[in-house]
Protein backbone atom coordinates (compact mmCIF):
# COMPACT_ATOMS: atom_id res chain seq x y z
CA UNK A 1 0.00 0.00 0.00
CA UNK A 2 1.69 3.15 -1.16
CA UNK A 3 0.39 6.59 0.04
CA UNK A 4 -1.28 5.83 2.84
CA UNK A 5 -2.22 8.66 5.02
CA UNK A 6 -3.44 7.32 9.06
CA UNK A 7 -5.65 10.43 9.86
CA UNK A 8 -5.96 10.31 14.10
CA UNK A 9 -8.67 12.58 15.59
CA UNK A 10 -8.94 13.37 19.24
CA UNK A 11 -11.80 13.57 21.83
CA UNK A 12 -12.54 17.30 21.10
CA UNK A 13 -12.35 16.29 17.50
CA UNK A 14 -15.17 13.73 17.87
CA UNK A 15 -16.64 16.10 20.68
CA UNK A 16 -20.25 16.82 18.54
CA UNK A 17 -21.85 16.19 15.60
CA UNK A 18 -20.42 18.92 14.28
CA UNK A 19 -16.62 17.77 15.45
CA UNK A 20 -17.74 14.40 13.55
CA UNK A 21 -19.07 16.27 10.89
CA UNK A 22 -15.89 17.97 10.30
CA UNK A 23 -13.46 15.00 10.83
CA UNK A 24 -15.46 13.29 7.95
CA UNK A 25 -14.75 16.62 5.45
CA UNK A 26 -11.15 16.12 6.30
CA UNK A 27 -10.64 12.38 5.54
CA UNK A 28 -13.08 12.11 2.86
CA UNK A 29 -11.38 14.97 1.10
CA UNK A 30 -8.32 13.54 1.42
CA UNK A 31 -9.64 9.74 0.94
CA UNK A 32 -10.61 10.93 -3.12
CA UNK A 33 -6.90 11.45 -3.24
CA UNK A 34 -5.18 8.57 -1.79
CA UNK A 35 -6.12 5.92 0.45
CA UNK A 36 -6.79 6.99 4.61
CA UNK A 37 -6.79 5.38 7.54
CA UNK A 38 -9.04 6.80 10.87
CA UNK A 39 -8.46 6.35 14.12
CA UNK A 40 -10.75 8.19 16.72
CA UNK A 41 -11.27 8.74 20.51
CA UNK A 42 -13.99 8.47 22.49
CA UNK A 43 -15.85 11.92 22.57
CA UNK A 44 -14.80 14.31 24.51
CA UNK A 45 -15.53 13.60 28.54
CA UNK A 46 -16.93 9.91 27.73
CA UNK A 47 -14.01 7.94 28.55
CA UNK A 48 -14.39 10.26 32.28
CA UNK A 49 -17.75 9.13 32.62
CA UNK A 50 -17.09 5.83 31.57
CA UNK A 51 -14.49 5.61 34.49
CA UNK A 52 -16.60 7.38 36.89
CA UNK A 53 -19.67 4.61 35.96
CA UNK A 54 -17.18 1.43 36.78
CA UNK A 55 -16.32 3.42 40.42
CA UNK A 56 -19.93 3.63 40.92
CA UNK A 57 -20.42 -0.52 40.04
CA UNK A 58 -17.11 -1.26 42.72
CA UNK A 59 -18.92 0.50 45.23
CA UNK A 60 -22.63 -0.61 44.64
CA UNK A 61 -24.19 2.36 43.49
CA UNK A 62 -26.91 1.24 41.21
CA UNK A 63 -28.12 4.69 41.39
CA UNK A 64 -24.74 6.21 39.82
CA UNK A 65 -24.33 3.75 37.40
CA UNK A 66 -27.86 3.84 35.84
CA UNK A 67 -27.59 7.56 35.49
CA UNK A 68 -24.66 7.04 34.11
CA UNK A 69 -25.35 5.21 31.51
CA UNK A 70 -28.23 7.32 30.82
CA UNK A 71 -26.10 10.50 29.83
CA UNK A 72 -23.81 7.82 28.13
CA UNK A 73 -26.89 6.92 25.72
CA UNK A 74 -28.68 10.40 25.64
CA UNK A 75 -25.69 12.13 24.61
CA UNK A 76 -24.49 9.57 21.42
CA UNK A 77 -28.53 8.97 20.57
CA UNK A 78 -28.59 12.77 20.20
CA UNK A 79 -25.25 12.98 18.35
CA UNK A 80 -26.70 9.77 15.96
CA UNK A 81 -29.78 11.86 15.21
CA UNK A 82 -27.81 14.92 14.47
CA UNK A 83 -25.73 12.97 12.03
CA UNK A 84 -27.62 10.63 10.07
CA UNK A 85 -31.41 9.90 8.98
CA UNK A 86 -34.06 7.89 7.41
CA UNK A 87 -32.75 4.14 7.21
CA UNK A 88 -29.40 4.04 8.60
CA UNK A 89 -30.14 6.59 11.42
CA UNK A 90 -32.41 3.48 12.29
CA UNK A 91 -29.60 1.32 12.00
CA UNK A 92 -26.47 3.67 13.61
CA UNK A 93 -29.38 3.65 16.44
CA UNK A 94 -29.54 0.35 16.63
CA UNK A 95 -25.70 -0.31 17.25
CA UNK A 96 -25.43 2.89 19.76
CA UNK A 97 -27.69 0.85 22.02
CA UNK A 98 -26.09 -2.39 21.71
CA UNK A 99 -23.04 -0.75 22.51
CA UNK A 100 -24.48 1.28 25.53
CA UNK A 101 -26.35 -2.05 26.73
CA UNK A 102 -22.98 -3.94 26.34
CA UNK A 103 -21.25 -1.74 28.86
CA UNK A 104 -24.12 -1.75 30.87
CA UNK A 105 -23.73 -5.01 31.53
CA UNK A 106 -20.15 -5.07 32.28
CA UNK A 107 -20.81 -2.45 34.81
CA UNK A 108 -23.58 -4.57 36.20
CA UNK A 109 -21.33 -7.48 36.55
CA UNK A 110 -18.72 -5.73 38.61
CA UNK A 111 -21.39 -4.38 40.84
CA UNK A 112 -22.20 -8.06 41.74
CA UNK A 113 -18.60 -8.75 42.20
CA UNK A 114 -17.79 -5.48 44.46
CA UNK A 115 -14.49 -5.50 42.31
CA UNK A 116 -13.02 -4.30 38.88
CA UNK A 117 -10.99 -6.89 37.03
CA UNK A 118 -8.48 -5.17 34.97
CA UNK A 119 -9.61 -7.34 31.98
CA UNK A 120 -13.35 -5.95 32.48
CA UNK A 121 -11.88 -2.57 32.55
CA UNK A 122 -10.27 -2.45 29.76
CA UNK A 123 -13.24 -3.89 27.63
CA UNK A 124 -15.68 -1.51 28.80
CA UNK A 125 -13.34 1.49 28.66
CA UNK A 126 -13.11 0.66 25.04
CA UNK A 127 -16.75 1.51 24.73
CA UNK A 128 -16.34 4.82 24.07
CA UNK A 129 -14.13 4.89 21.15
CA UNK A 130 -15.97 1.48 19.37
CA UNK A 131 -18.85 4.83 20.00
CA UNK A 132 -17.23 6.70 18.00
CA UNK A 133 -16.28 4.73 15.31
CA UNK A 134 -20.24 4.11 14.04
CA UNK A 135 -21.00 7.67 14.95
CA UNK A 136 -18.25 9.00 12.24
CA UNK A 137 -18.23 5.69 9.49
CA UNK A 138 -22.23 6.07 9.79
CA UNK A 139 -22.35 9.82 8.51
CA UNK A 140 -19.55 9.27 6.42
CA UNK A 141 -21.21 6.62 4.53
CA UNK A 142 -24.55 8.72 4.10
CA UNK A 143 -22.30 11.09 2.58
CA UNK A 144 -21.22 8.82 -0.17
CA UNK A 145 -17.95 8.24 1.62
CA UNK A 146 -17.64 4.41 1.94
CA UNK A 147 -16.28 3.63 5.62
CA UNK A 148 -16.04 0.12 7.92
CA UNK A 149 -16.07 0.61 11.75
CA UNK A 150 -13.34 -1.89 12.80
CA UNK A 151 -12.81 -2.61 16.93
CA UNK A 152 -9.13 -2.56 17.24
CA UNK A 153 -9.82 -5.66 19.35
CA UNK A 154 -9.35 -7.67 15.55
CA UNK A 155 -5.76 -5.93 14.58
CA UNK A 156 -3.26 -4.40 17.05
CA UNK A 157 -1.80 -7.74 19.04
CA UNK A 158 -0.47 -6.73 22.76
CA UNK A 159 0.94 -8.17 25.73
CA UNK A 160 -1.21 -8.90 28.65
CA UNK A 161 -0.25 -6.16 31.00
CA UNK A 162 -3.99 -4.63 31.30
CA UNK A 163 -4.87 -0.91 31.40
CA UNK A 164 -1.02 -0.59 29.66
CA UNK A 165 -0.13 -2.61 26.94
CA UNK A 166 2.44 -3.14 24.60
CA UNK A 167 2.02 -3.72 21.15
CA UNK A 168 3.57 -6.81 19.43
CA UNK A 169 4.29 -5.59 16.19
CA UNK A 170 4.87 -9.04 14.02
CA UNK A 171 1.05 -10.08 14.78
CA UNK A 172 -0.14 -6.69 14.32
CA UNK A 173 1.30 -6.64 10.86
CA UNK A 174 -0.17 -9.51 10.16
CA UNK A 175 -3.43 -8.85 11.00
CA UNK A 176 -3.66 -5.30 10.29
CA UNK A 177 -2.15 -7.00 6.38
CA UNK A 178 -5.47 -9.35 6.35
CA UNK A 179 -7.88 -6.72 8.06
CA UNK A 180 -7.42 -3.44 6.80
CA UNK A 181 -5.56 -3.81 3.52
CA UNK A 182 -8.22 -5.29 1.30
CA UNK A 183 -10.57 -2.30 2.74
CA UNK A 184 -8.09 0.28 1.78
CA UNK A 185 -7.55 -1.52 -1.86
CA UNK A 186 -11.14 -1.03 -2.37
CA UNK A 187 -11.29 2.74 -1.84
CA UNK A 188 -13.00 1.88 1.80
CA UNK A 189 -11.94 4.07 4.73
CA UNK A 190 -11.31 1.97 7.88
CA UNK A 191 -12.61 3.76 10.87
CA UNK A 192 -10.49 2.50 13.65
CA UNK A 193 -11.03 2.44 17.58
CA UNK A 194 -8.22 3.67 19.33
CA UNK A 195 -6.90 2.87 22.67
CA UNK A 196 -7.40 -0.69 22.73
CA UNK A 197 -6.43 -3.99 21.37
CA UNK A 198 -6.16 -7.64 22.55
CA UNK A 199 -3.93 -10.42 23.51
CA UNK A 200 -3.10 -12.95 21.24
CA UNK A 201 -5.52 -15.46 22.36
CA UNK A 202 -8.33 -12.40 22.01
CA UNK A 203 -8.02 -10.97 25.47
CA UNK A 204 -8.87 -7.22 25.82
CA UNK A 205 -6.28 -4.59 26.67
CA UNK A 206 -5.82 -0.92 26.10
CA UNK A 207 -2.73 0.97 25.34
CA UNK A 208 -2.85 3.75 28.50
CA UNK A 209 -4.90 6.64 28.77
CA UNK A 210 -4.60 8.96 25.74
CA UNK A 211 -3.92 5.65 23.85
CA UNK A 212 -5.24 6.69 20.80
CA UNK A 213 -2.26 8.52 19.24
CA UNK A 214 -0.43 4.91 19.87
CA UNK A 215 -3.21 3.24 18.23
CA UNK A 216 -2.56 5.47 15.29
CA UNK A 217 1.13 5.15 15.33
CA UNK A 218 1.19 1.22 15.70
CA UNK A 219 -1.31 0.86 12.90
CA UNK A 220 0.84 3.52 10.64
CA UNK A 221 3.96 1.19 10.87
CA UNK A 222 2.18 -2.19 10.73
CA UNK A 223 0.61 -0.81 6.98
CA UNK A 224 4.06 1.34 6.08
CA UNK A 225 2.01 4.81 5.77
CA UNK A 226 3.20 7.64 3.71
CA UNK A 227 2.25 10.24 7.21
CA UNK A 228 0.38 10.05 9.96
CA UNK A 229 -1.96 13.13 11.07
CA UNK A 230 -2.87 13.61 14.63
CA UNK A 231 -5.52 16.08 14.95
CA UNK A 232 -6.51 17.87 17.98
CA UNK A 233 -7.79 20.89 18.90
CA UNK A 234 -4.27 23.01 19.07
CA UNK A 235 -2.22 24.45 15.96
CA UNK A 236 0.75 22.05 16.60
CA UNK A 237 3.71 21.64 19.24
CA UNK A 238 4.03 25.06 21.74
CA UNK A 239 7.07 26.50 23.51
CA UNK A 240 5.14 26.52 26.11
CA UNK A 241 1.95 26.03 27.59
CA UNK A 242 -0.40 28.49 26.29
CA UNK A 243 -2.44 28.30 29.61
CA UNK A 244 1.05 29.17 31.45
CA UNK A 245 2.51 31.09 29.18
CA UNK A 246 1.20 34.11 26.99
CA UNK A 247 2.97 34.46 24.08
CA UNK A 248 4.23 30.55 22.79
CA UNK A 249 5.00 29.97 19.63
CA UNK A 250 4.13 26.72 17.25
CA UNK A 251 7.58 25.04 16.40
CA UNK A 252 7.22 24.15 13.03
CA UNK A 253 9.17 20.94 13.10
CA UNK A 254 10.68 18.98 16.18
CA UNK A 255 12.67 15.86 16.59
CA UNK A 256 10.59 12.27 17.50
CA UNK A 257 13.28 12.77 19.90
CA UNK A 258 12.01 16.03 21.18
CA UNK A 259 8.66 15.34 20.97
CA UNK A 260 8.53 12.24 22.62
CA UNK A 261 10.41 13.93 25.53
CA UNK A 262 7.67 16.89 25.54
CA UNK A 263 4.88 14.31 25.70
CA UNK A 264 6.51 12.26 28.77
CA UNK A 265 7.14 15.53 31.29
CA UNK A 266 3.94 16.66 30.30
CA UNK A 267 2.62 18.18 27.08
CA UNK A 268 -0.73 17.06 25.99
CA UNK A 269 -0.09 16.98 22.50
CA UNK A 270 0.98 13.97 22.20
CA UNK A 271 0.65 10.40 24.15
CA UNK A 272 4.44 9.72 25.21
CA UNK A 273 4.90 6.03 23.67
CA UNK A 274 3.09 7.62 19.90
CA UNK A 275 6.39 8.02 18.54
CA UNK A 276 8.29 4.42 19.50
CA UNK A 277 6.90 2.26 16.45
CA UNK A 278 7.75 4.92 13.61
CA UNK A 279 11.05 5.86 14.46
CA UNK A 280 12.81 3.35 12.66
CA UNK A 281 10.23 3.75 9.61
CA UNK A 282 10.90 7.40 10.20
CA UNK A 283 7.34 7.81 8.78
CA UNK A 284 6.58 11.87 9.23
CA UNK A 285 3.90 13.10 11.36
CA UNK A 286 1.97 16.40 11.40
CA UNK A 287 0.01 17.85 15.13
CA UNK A 288 -2.50 19.63 13.58
CA UNK A 289 -5.76 21.26 14.19
CA UNK A 290 -8.85 19.77 13.34
CA UNK A 291 -10.68 23.35 14.29
CA UNK A 292 -8.32 25.29 12.47
CA UNK A 293 -6.99 23.09 9.53
CA UNK A 294 -5.71 25.63 7.13
CA UNK A 295 -2.66 25.86 9.84
CA UNK A 296 0.18 24.18 9.15
CA UNK A 297 1.01 22.17 12.26
CA UNK A 298 3.83 21.10 13.54
CA UNK A 299 5.91 18.80 11.70
CA UNK A 300 8.12 15.89 13.55
CA UNK A 301 10.80 14.10 11.44
CA UNK A 302 13.72 12.32 12.26
CA UNK A 303 16.29 15.19 12.10
CA UNK A 304 16.19 19.28 12.02
CA UNK A 305 18.60 22.01 11.88
CA UNK A 306 18.49 23.01 15.66
CA UNK A 307 20.01 25.90 16.84
CA UNK A 308 21.85 26.47 20.11
CA UNK A 309 19.48 25.97 23.44
CA UNK A 310 16.22 24.37 24.10
CA UNK A 311 13.19 24.38 21.58
CA UNK A 312 10.27 24.45 24.47
CA UNK A 313 9.62 23.97 28.19
CA UNK A 314 6.97 21.67 29.60
CA UNK A 315 5.40 20.97 33.28
CA UNK A 316 3.53 18.64 35.21
CA UNK A 317 1.41 19.09 37.92
CA UNK A 318 0.04 15.83 38.96
CA UNK A 319 3.15 14.79 40.24
CA UNK A 320 5.02 12.89 43.88
CA UNK A 321 8.50 12.93 45.20
CA UNK A 322 9.55 10.10 46.45
CA UNK A 323 12.73 10.09 48.88
CA UNK A 324 14.94 6.96 49.86
CA UNK A 325 17.91 7.41 52.43
CA UNK A 326 19.59 4.71 54.26
CA UNK A 327 20.12 5.37 58.40
CA UNK A 328 23.87 4.41 57.78
CA UNK A 329 26.47 5.10 55.24
CA UNK A 330 27.30 1.37 55.59
CA UNK A 331 24.31 0.28 53.46
CA UNK A 332 24.81 -0.25 49.81
CA UNK A 333 22.55 2.85 48.75
CA UNK A 334 23.50 1.19 45.11
CA UNK A 335 22.03 -1.85 45.93
CA UNK A 336 19.00 -0.55 47.17
CA UNK A 337 18.27 1.71 44.35
CA UNK A 338 18.55 -1.09 41.73
CA UNK A 339 16.43 -3.16 44.17
CA UNK A 340 13.59 0.05 43.71
CA UNK A 341 14.35 0.38 40.19
CA UNK A 342 13.37 -3.44 39.91
CA UNK A 343 9.87 -2.88 42.49
CA UNK A 344 8.75 -0.14 40.21
CA UNK A 345 9.65 -1.51 36.87
CA UNK A 346 7.46 -4.33 37.90
CA UNK A 347 4.25 -2.42 39.32
CA UNK A 348 4.45 -0.53 35.82
CA UNK A 349 5.22 3.07 37.56
CA UNK A 350 7.08 5.34 35.44
CA UNK A 351 9.82 7.54 37.18
CA UNK A 352 9.83 10.49 35.66
CA UNK A 353 13.18 12.26 36.91
CA UNK A 354 15.81 10.26 39.35
CA UNK A 355 18.50 11.86 41.31
CA UNK A 356 20.99 10.64 44.09
CA UNK A 357 23.63 12.25 46.40
CA UNK A 358 27.09 10.51 47.28
CA UNK A 359 26.87 10.33 51.04
CA UNK A 360 24.92 7.55 52.09
CA UNK A 361 23.84 6.89 48.47
CA UNK A 362 20.12 8.70 49.22
CA UNK A 363 18.02 9.09 46.29
CA UNK A 364 14.78 10.47 45.13
CA UNK A 365 12.54 9.93 41.73
CA UNK A 366 9.74 11.55 40.62
CA UNK A 367 6.03 9.59 39.73
CA UNK A 368 2.55 10.63 38.81
CA UNK A 369 0.27 11.18 41.48
CA UNK A 370 -2.32 8.10 39.77
CA UNK A 371 0.51 5.66 40.03
CA UNK A 372 1.93 6.10 43.11
CA UNK A 373 -0.15 3.99 45.43
CA UNK A 374 1.35 1.18 43.22
CA UNK A 375 4.42 2.52 42.91
CA UNK A 376 4.69 2.79 46.97
CA UNK A 377 2.96 -0.80 47.83
CA UNK A 378 5.87 -1.99 45.48
CA UNK A 379 8.61 -0.02 46.81
CA UNK A 380 7.88 -1.20 50.52
CA UNK A 381 7.49 -4.72 49.28
CA UNK A 382 10.61 -5.11 48.39
CA UNK A 383 12.73 -2.87 51.18
CA UNK A 384 10.44 -4.39 53.66
CA UNK A 385 13.06 -5.82 55.59
CA UNK A 386 15.34 -3.05 55.94
CA UNK A 387 12.63 -0.80 56.93
CA UNK A 388 11.56 -2.84 59.73
CA UNK A 389 15.16 -3.29 60.89
CA UNK A 390 15.41 0.36 60.30
CA UNK A 391 18.15 0.22 57.78
CA UNK A 392 16.33 2.86 55.60
CA UNK A 393 14.85 5.94 57.17
CA UNK A 394 10.76 5.80 56.07
CA UNK A 395 10.10 6.62 52.63
CA UNK A 396 9.36 10.19 52.53
CA UNK A 397 6.75 11.28 49.39
CA UNK A 398 6.25 15.23 49.00
CA UNK A 399 3.38 16.18 46.91
CA UNK A 400 3.84 19.77 46.72
CA UNK A 401 6.05 19.57 43.96
CA UNK A 402 5.64 20.25 40.34
CA UNK A 403 8.36 18.98 37.40
CA UNK A 404 9.78 21.38 34.47
CA UNK A 405 11.24 20.10 31.80
CA UNK A 406 13.62 21.91 29.50
CA UNK A 407 13.64 20.05 25.92
CA UNK A 408 15.81 20.79 22.96
CA UNK A 409 18.72 18.84 20.53
CA UNK A 410 20.43 22.30 20.73
CA UNK A 411 21.40 22.23 24.61
CA UNK A 412 24.09 19.81 23.88
CA UNK A 413 27.33 21.28 24.85
CA UNK A 414 25.86 24.80 24.99
CA UNK A 415 27.86 26.32 27.77
CA UNK A 416 26.10 28.53 30.29
CA UNK A 417 22.57 27.19 29.65
CA UNK A 418 21.72 25.17 33.20
CA UNK A 419 22.71 27.86 34.78
CA UNK A 420 20.92 30.68 33.02
CA UNK A 421 17.62 28.59 33.73
CA UNK A 422 18.40 27.69 37.03
CA UNK A 423 19.13 31.76 37.72
CA UNK A 424 15.66 32.45 36.32
CA UNK A 425 13.87 30.30 38.39
CA UNK A 426 15.92 31.40 41.47
CA UNK A 427 14.87 35.29 40.35
CA UNK A 428 11.56 34.33 40.68
CA UNK A 429 11.85 32.57 44.51
CA UNK A 430 11.05 29.75 43.27
CA UNK A 431 12.26 26.70 45.34
CA UNK A 432 14.27 24.17 43.03
CA UNK A 433 14.57 20.51 44.54
CA UNK A 434 16.28 17.82 42.56
CA UNK A 435 17.66 18.33 38.86
CA UNK A 436 18.02 15.71 36.51
CA UNK A 437 19.56 15.24 33.09
CA UNK A 438 20.32 12.42 30.68
CA UNK A 439 23.47 11.60 28.99
CA UNK A 440 22.05 12.92 25.82
CA UNK A 441 21.37 16.39 27.15
CA UNK A 442 17.96 16.52 25.45
CA UNK A 443 16.24 17.66 27.98
CA UNK A 444 16.89 19.08 31.87
CA UNK A 445 14.19 18.09 33.94
CA UNK A 446 14.04 20.37 37.48
CA UNK A 447 11.88 19.65 40.60
CA UNK A 448 10.13 22.75 42.39
CA UNK A 449 7.78 23.73 44.44
CA UNK A 450 4.17 23.02 43.45
CA UNK A 451 3.08 26.58 43.69
CA UNK A 452 5.94 28.24 42.28
CA UNK A 453 5.88 25.72 38.79
CA UNK A 454 3.90 28.11 36.74
CA UNK A 455 6.12 30.97 37.60
CA UNK A 456 9.20 28.42 36.61
CA UNK A 457 7.83 27.69 33.33
CA UNK A 458 7.30 31.72 32.80
CA UNK A 459 10.62 32.61 33.81
CA UNK A 460 12.17 29.84 32.09
CA UNK A 461 10.12 30.75 28.94
CA UNK A 462 11.75 34.29 28.55
CA UNK A 463 15.23 33.72 29.70
CA UNK A 464 15.88 31.36 26.62
CA UNK A 465 13.37 34.07 24.28
CA UNK A 466 11.37 30.69 23.42
CA UNK A 467 8.70 32.54 21.67
CA UNK A 468 9.83 33.89 18.74
CA UNK A 469 6.99 32.39 15.25
CA UNK A 470 8.24 29.47 13.67
CA UNK A 471 10.84 27.66 15.88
Amino acid sequence: MTDLLVMKFGGTSMGSAERIKAAATLASREAARRPVLVVVSAMSKVTDLLLDTLRHAEGGDTAGIEANLAELRRRHEETCWELVSGPAQEETHRAVVSLVNEFGRIARGIEMLGERPPRAVDEALAIGERLSTVLLSAYLNSQGAAARAINAREVIVTDSVHGNATPIMGPTREKAEVLLTPLLSQGIIPIVTGFNGATADGRPTTLGRGGSDFSASILAAALNAAQLWIWTDVDGIMTADPRIVSSPAVLQEVTYREAAELAYNGAKVLHPRTLAPLIETQIPVWSKNSFAPEKSGTKIVSKVEAQPGPRAVTSMGNVALVSVEPASAEISGTRIMGRAMEALGASGAEVLAMSSSSYRQSFCFLVRKDELARAMEALEASLSLELAHGYLKPIDVDHNVGLLAVVGEGMRGTPGLAGRIFTAISRERVNIIAIAQGSSELTIAIVVARDGLDKAVRAVHSECDLGKPGG
